[in-house]
């Protein structure tokens, strides 16, 4: 069993040993709250909630026997704060990645609070009741070393992040045991009596395990809410300026991930809300869903859009808060199916130009590409990434690559293979690949090396004019 705990919604996936899908389920996250400026949390004790809730749905769609389930991998957001009392429960809702705070060390300001973790430590020890986490959820204001992915020796190392050894967990690395899940869950899920919980690491670093990359040619595309793009290295990259080099899924490892889109197919759930019931009524005529009727739509757009081009800056960054979205190129033409094409040209050009970014501080030529995530369900969207950089792109099978990624950890906990490369290499499948146009290529790089790489020199100067009005 594979936990992938989200910012949105919690995933459950079991598989067979030859990473078939057997079985699924999911449970929406609430929304966020946010009581005051650059504060932002998890309402009550949601993230468990998602989890145990998930649980039980996939268990609901489970034909085989739960005692057959062997190990079960916990793999949950990153960059998250979470801040226990002295009985392992929550002193403070658990603080999202969102959160302004996060941006500098813990500060001890409650007495209630024992324990500060991050959400694989509080999610293992609602499963397992131990005090453990995976040393590769650690990043950012944490006393971490990287060279022995445990705790750093240092007590000055420890003072510097506002923390002491005795209120951090606990470190074991991805593929070792967090614990033995609590009797009563056992009893409640009716699992076998010895089922261990196995680390993971942070979320894209299992998602980057379970997309089955293998090797420095290969990069991962995760098309969710944030978009990022992630490359599997065997060093660490000191003062990297494009990219984030970041703990992998397989100990002393690690992926360099992109600059991220923020917002990046939320901009989608965004349009089709815009168009709304006139939307639902059109996909309901084809018996479709409403992204499978945009996609079908926006393949009989021509590539470019007609000249439609979307910068998507719909959530601006604190440096440059003048940044808005825009569309730019209207004439007669156009049509809301142009719009929705257009904005996923966007996407596709903001990734481009960030892994460009990425690649352009290393020495690593792509062969391919994975893409993850919501987005890879659309065969629109895979084209135009494939036609953009010229380069093959899979589409991989599954509900959920941190799910997979999750269940391979714990095969290398239990030994089925000889290591997380020989697992990743018999349970990832390629659902389809897409190959590139040649002339699509051709166009798509003169968009956006003669427009998209240069329209902000102009826009800036004209919303940074509009902000005072509008702000």
């Amino acid at each position: 069993m594979g936990i992938d705990n989200g910012s949105q919604s919690t995933k459950v996936a079991i598989y067979d040993v030859e990473g078939n899908e057997v079985a699924f389920g999911s449970f929406q996250l609430k929304e966020t709250l946010s009581p005051e400026p650059g504060v932002v949390i998890h309402p009550d004790d949601d993230l468990w909630d998602s989890v145990h809730g998930a649980i039980k749905n996939c268990l609901a769609h489970f034909t085989g026997d739960p005692k057959d389930i062997a190990g079960i991998g916990l793999c949950t957001i990153r960059c998250c704060r979470v801040l226990l009392k002295e009985n392992g429960h929550l002193a403070y809702p658990v603080i999202s990645w969102m959160d302004s705070r996060l941006n500098n060390p813990y500060v001890h300001s409650d007495d209630q609070v024992k324990y500060v973790t991050t959400t694989s430590g509080y999610l293992g020890f609602r499963l397992t009741g131990e005090l453990k986490d995976s040393a590769s959820n650690y990043e950012v204001h944490w006393p971490l070393d990287r060279e022995t992915l445990d705790w750093s020796k240092d007590e000055e190392v420890f003072e510097a992040n506002g923390l002491k050894r005795e209120m951090v967990f606990d470190l074991v690395k991805p593929g070792e045991k967090l614990g033995m899940l609590r009797q009563e869950l056992v009893e409640e899920f009716g699992f076998h009596y010895d089922i261990p919980v196995v680390a993971t690491a942070n979320d894209k670093a299992v998602e980057a395990l379970g997309s089955g990359m293998k090797d420095e040619g290969t990069i991962m595309i995760s098309l969710g809410t944030f978009i990022s793009s992630m490359l599997l290295r065997n060093e660490f990259k000191e003062n990297a300026v494009n990219f984030f080099p970041t703990l992998a899924c397989i100990p002393f490892k690690y992926v360099y991930e992109s600059n991220g889109i923020r917002r990046g197919m939320w901009t989608v759930s965004w349009f089709k809300k815009l168009i709304g019931e006139e939307l639902v009524t059109e996909a309901g005529k084809l018996g479709v869903s409403e992204e499978e009727y945009l996609n079908r739509r926006a393949q009989d757009v021509p590539v470019g859009s007609d000249g439609l081009i979307t910068i998507l800056d719909w959530l601006a960054t604190p440096s440059m808060p003048y940044r808005k979205g825009i569309m730019i190129g209207f004439d007669q033409r156009h049509t809301k199916y142009h719009i929705y094409r257009s904005i996923l040209e966007a996407i596709s050009f903001n990734i481009k130009n960030n892994i460009d970014d990425m690649l352009s501080e290393i020495n690593v030529t792509l062969k391919d590409l994975v893409v993850i995530g919501g987005g890879s369900k659309s065969d629109v969207m895979m084209q135009i990434i494939a036609d953009l950089f010229g380069l093959p792109v899979h589409r991989r099978l599954g509900s959920s690559s941190a799910c997979l990624g999750a269940a391979i950890c714990v095969c290398q906990h239990l030994g089925i293979y000889n290591d997380f490369y020989e697992a990743a290499s018999k349970m990832v499948k390629t659902q389809q690949t897409f190959i590139p146009n040649q002339n699509n290529h051709v166009l798509y790089n003169t968009i956006n090396d003669t427009v998209v790489k240069n329209v902000r020199v102009y826009t800036d100067e004209i919303l940074k004019r509009s902000y005072p009005i509008f702000s």
